[in-house]
């Protein structure tokens, strides 16, 4: 059932709800048979769980059959890690279109994927896509993922320097690139991205059309609480029978108000 938001979106429910290490959930949401998955193995949806109105993004695990698997990672304390982390089986979401960003180059000869707990959902699809290339991943996560990935990739598991942080880029800055065209694709902490873009372009000198890196969460000294708590003002919105749009204009006065 399509669902009129800001967006385009997609009601589903979650048919269950699994641990598949101490920092990710999996998460199987059904009643998406009209979604239109882009067949791509990056793709990415923005999810709204119950009690909030604001979104968060997640790469795409597997689809099929109407049935949408999201790997989510789960931190101390955020808009879906306080839900992902109880018993939310039965609850009903949001989900948007996807997006997606992998494209590899016809001439494509290899594949290296770098990324740290958030692109793993990510990596797996790619691999398990693209059997007839040799892969290459450097995995950067805090949990024993053995299993995770499908076979067919050479993988080497990385230890992060400390809770909330990432060393992406050194490593990347010490790969022996392979010989002939190929694809480079890196996820995870964005300023460990913005590192090995320039890298890539300043030192590698790779065109372009044979990299893709992307930043999925930023690092901080400390989580930061919200200034402004949507939940509140989303259930209000709700109850007075707002649309989205007030509530969405209701939260942002809200905020001026914290700022000022």
């Amino acid at each position: 059932m399509q669902v009129s938001t800001r967006a385009a979106q997609f009601e589903a429910t979650v048919e269950s709800r699994e641990s598949v290490s101490d920092h990710l959930v999996r998460l199987v949401l059904g009643g998406l048979d009209e979604w239109p998955s882009t067949g791509v193995p990056d793709e990415w949806v923005a999810i709204v769980v119950p009690g909030q109105f604001q979104s968060r993004y997640y790469t795409v695990r597997d689809f099929r059959d109407g049935r949408l698997t999201l790997d989510v990672v789960v931190h101390d304390q955020g808009l879906v890690t306080e839900w992902a982390m109880r018993d939310c089986v039965g609850d009903m979401v949001a989900v948007s279109e996807p997006k997606a960003s992998f494209d590899p180059p016809p001439d494509a000869e290899w594949l290296m994927l770098v990324g740290d707990l958030t692109a793993m959902p990510a990596i797996s699809r790619i691999v398990e896509s693209h059997p007839h290339l040799p892969v290459r991943v450097w995995a950067e996560v805090p949990d024993d993922l053995t299993g995770y990935l499908p076979d067919g990739a050479e993988v080497t598991w990385l230890a992060p320097p400390a809770a909330g942080q990432s060393a992406l880029a050194a490593v990347v800055e010490g790969i022996e690139w392979p010989e002939g065209p190929g694809y480079f694709w890196m996820a995870g902490e964005s300023a460990q991205m913005r590192a090995i873009r320039k890298h890539l372009m300043r030192v590698v000198g790779m065109a372009s059309s044979h990299y893709d890196v992307m930043g999925y969460w930023r690092a901080t000294a400390g989580r930061q609480p919200r200034a402004v708590d949507p939940g509140p003002i989303w259930r209000a919105g709700k109850a007075a029978g707002k649309s989205d749009d007030e509530i969405w204009a209701a939260y942002d006065a809200a905020r001026e108000v914290g700022d000022g």
